[in-house]
């Protein structure tokens, strides 16, 4: 079976193979382009993953924010949760750190959020503003909007 065949058709087994043949330093076996793009994927999934928190925790800021006399303790705990799982995150992967000092990164989750909270609130989008209102410090800080 070629590798390319391998990749294609069973992707545990080529992963298996591609460890085993680095593992023995097999290098002319190595499937070098898929590698790469599965090296790329990967870096790329910690990124989306990270991503994923801060829109959840953005969007919990904004219902803490502007509904404040509807705060749950289910509210409380997404916030904890999310703060940790953020921070767990920066921990495996310090190269994270970068997208949180990126506003452009950050404003991209928070119009998200912001669309979130507008579906879940049935208000209009328009009612958020158009820049996330809160800074990275405040954001990851335990004890804002505590």
């Amino acid at each position: 079976m070629s590798k390319a065949t391998s990749y294609d058709q069973d992707f545990l087994l080529w992963t298996q193979q591609q460890a085993e043949y680095l593992k023995k330093g097999h290098w002319a076996e190595l499937d070098v382009e898929h590698l790469v793009e599965e090296l790329e994927a990967l870096g790329r999934s910690e990124q989306k993953e990270l991503g994923i928190y801060l829109q959840v925790l953005l969007m919990h800021l904004l219902k803490c924010h502007y509904q404040p006399k509807q705060r749950t303790k289910s509210w409380d705990n997404t916030l904890s949760s999310c703060r940790d799982q953020i921070q767990d995150c920066l921990e495996d992967t310090p190269s994270l750190q970068r997208f949180l000092q990126d506003l452009v990164w950050i404003q991209k989750y928070y119009r998200r959020a912001c669309r979130d909270e507008a579906k879940e609130t049935q208000k209009s989008v328009e009612n958020f503003p158009d820049e996330c209102p809160f800074t990275i410090e405040q954001i990851l800080d335990p004890s804002f909007l505590a």
